[in-house]
């Protein structure tokens, strides 16, 4: 009798990490955002959530971490230091998959993280106020030669100020400063606490019709600014555009990530996120893990042509 029992109990503990893995979601889950609320990637992220709860009757929230002058980074961090289980899901730029391996930043190295999709290229712009005395970026060069012009950025780490830099090299000039700001908006440029900014349409949306755009940094130009040109029109070498996608902790479990990307997927291709698309001029789709490696591969070769304008 004491034989069976003690089989009976080794076989009932060994079948307990399968029960577990097959039960996922059965606690809260985060959605890591590591910027301020008000974006595309928070409202999405949102959005993805939301659905999750409702599909899986389990608790999901997004929790935002911005950074600061570090960027994404400080959050990346966080999802980096959490078990790979599922239950902490980081919705990250571009920089955090490719640009923060090779910041120096231990849990970062080597990239800890494995796409579950990419889901928007967001509608960056790089903007100045209304009566600047610049409209295009030929003009900002030129106006930049002699003048004192002040950037403001995301941090000096991430890309779209690192791609900021590289064209004001490509085109001759520097900005005679810079700052990293947790948010780019209207205030930015009212206060004069920057004189070109390079941030994202969503949170220039408000004062839209007093700011001159001087280029988009996206693959095509956005459909609510037709007139503005994409900086791969102005300069081919730079072309680029800046997107956001759901990440998982290396070693996740299969299973769990196909969880989560049934449940981004359906968000994606809804007339919410067709809604959200006309509103802002953001490009929303969703691209599976491997449709994300692919992509991200093709960036790590515009980042390095980046690198070779400013380093």
């Amino acid at each position: 009798m004491t034989s069976l029992l003690k089989y009976g109990t080794i076989a009932a503990l060994a079948a307990l990490p399968l029960a577990a893995a097959a039960e996922y979601p059965e606690k809260p889950v985060e959605f890591v955002v590591p910027f301020p609320p008000g974006d595309l990637e928070d409202i999405l992220t949102r959005m993805i959530a939301d659905e999750f709860q409702a599909t899986y009757d389990v608790p999901a929230a997004v929790v935002n971490k911005p950074g600061g002058g570090g960027g994404p980074f400080p959050g990346a961090v966080e999802v980096a230091l959490a078990p790979a289980d599922g239950y902490t899901v980081g919705s990250f730029v571009i920089d955090v998959p490719l640009v923060g391996p090779h910041l120096g930043i231990p849990p970062l190295e080597g990239n800890p993280f494995e796409p579950v999709g990419i889901f928007v290229t967001y509608p960056f712009v790089i903007a100045a106020k209304a009566d600047a005395p610049y409209k295009t970026l030929d003009e900002l060069a030129a106006y930049a030669k002699d003048h004192d012009v002040t950037l403001g950025h995301f941090g000096d780490v991430t890309t779209p100020a690192r791609h900021t830099f590289a064209i004001a090299k490509s085109m001759g000039f520097e900005f005679s400063s810079n700052a990293a700001f947790d948010a780019l908006d209207c205030n930015t440029l009212a206060s004069g606490d920057a004189d070109v900014i390079n941030t994202t349409l969503q949170l220039v949306m408000p004062c839209i019709d007093d700011l001159t755009f001087l280029a988009s940094v996206t693959e095509d130009r956005i459909s609510i600014l037709p007139d503005t040109p994409t900086v791969g029109e102005v300069l081919p070498d730079l072309d680029l555009s800046t997107w956001n996608g759901l990440f998982l902790k290396e070693g996740t479990p299969e299973e769990v990530r196909e969880k989560i990307s049934v449940v981004a997927e359906k968000v994606m291709m809804s007339d919410a996120a067709k809604d959200l698309a006309a509103q802002t001029g953001a490009l929303i789709y969703w691209k599976d893990a491997a449709t994300s490696e692919a992509q991200m591969g093709v960036d790590v070769e515009t980042m390095a042509r980046i690198s070779a304008a400013i380093d």
